[in-house]
């Protein structure tokens, strides 16, 4: 499994929806190569794939029973230094909106921009 890939059955509180898109996301990007910020024709597939694993755990992670133990590791998402990485970026992304500046990000690939802060 990826190393980048966490436990997210029996979190506590249970994986939100984003952890699981990220994770999907994660795993789309390890196994096809394919980077974030591809150019469309190559990652609008890699989307719709990121899109369909991650319906597919949500009906999984719903349908297994409890685990006994919590998971070994926090997923990236609710790590504090995850946050703050994300968070500055975020507002270095709105900063060069407010300035007008050329900042060089697709605004089309939210699923992997999210996978990319883990």
């Amino acid at each position: 499994m990826c190393r980048n890939i966490t436990t997210l059955r029996g979190l506590e509180p249970p994986a939100t929806g984003e952890e699981i898109e990220a994770a999907a996301a994660q795993f789309v990007k390890k196994v096809t190569g394919v980077a974030y910020d591809a150019a469309p024709a190559t990652r609008e597939p890699c989307e719709a794939a990121a899109a369909q694993i991650a319906a597919i755990v949500t009906d999984l992670l719903a349908e297994l029973p409890a685990r006994r133990n919590p998971p070994p590791t926090v997923p990236p998402l609710r790590r504090p230094e995850v946050q703050e990485r994300i968070a500055a970026r975020e507002a270095a992304h709105r900063a060069a909106h407010e300035a007008g500046r050329e900042h060089g990000h697709d605004h089309s690939h939210e699923t992997y921009r999210r996978a990319a802060a883990s």
